[in-house]
């Protein structure tokens, strides 16, 4: 009996998914030129890693590593600050497409980002705004693996300045302006934490 209680659990082991946020901008005029492409890099990457990507199921950075990683295969969850898709669509304005599953949180943002931040294993930031800024807040006293895209724009390109200024340097803030060797430190972050 307990042999087969070990097989399925190391089933279930092989079988978990890491779930990676993107956070970033929704409105991408202040991004690097090429933001817009790193996120749908970021994103078929955490596809072809076999991850699941998640989202504040919004447009912008967001929406395009949505994308990228749908157009490779993959899942992508998304947490809206909606009660409902009526509210998400009509109120909020926000799209459905590329993702597998929307949750409508009806937290508005400030709630939805808490949210999105706690059910990832890590954070992935690019450009952003305030919200992202928000987003990285929470992951950072959470104590989650970050991943800033430097060169990107906007927070991203702060962040470094803002943890220097706060007196609390993090280990668990990885900067990097290659999407892929960024994702890979990530990865290895999220490894040790499990094996640990």
């Amino acid at each position: 009996m307990a042999k087969t209680s070990s097989i399925k659990h190391n089933h279930r082991k092989k079988a978990l998914k890491y779930k990676i946020c993107v956070s970033g901008a929704a409105e991408i005029e202040h991004c690097a030129k090429d933001a817009v492409e790193k996120a749908e890099t970021i994103g078929r990457l955490i596809a072809e890693h076999g991850m699941v990507l998640v989202t504040g199921a919004t447009t912008g950075i967001p929406y395009w590593a949505a994308k990228g990683c749908k157009e490779a295969g993959g899942t992508v969850i998304g947490f809206s600050p909606a009660a409902s898709k009526a509210a998400h669509l009509r109120t909020y304005h926000l799209p459905t497409d590329y993702h597998d599953i929307i949750v409508y949180t009806g937290f508005d943002y400030s709630g939805r980002n808490l949210i999105l931040t706690r059910s990832s294993d890590a954070i992935i930031t690019i450009c952003g705004r305030m919200g992202t800024l928000n987003e990285y807040t929470i992951g950072y006293e959470d104590k989650k693996p970050i991943g800033v895209l430097t060169k990107s724009g906007g927070t991203a390109d702060i962040i470094a300045g803002i943890i220097d200024k706060s007196f609390r340097v993090s280990e668990r803030t990885i900067f990097n302006d290659d999407p892929e060797k960024l994702l890979d430190k990530i990865i290895d972050i999220i490894i040790h934490d499990y094996k640990e």
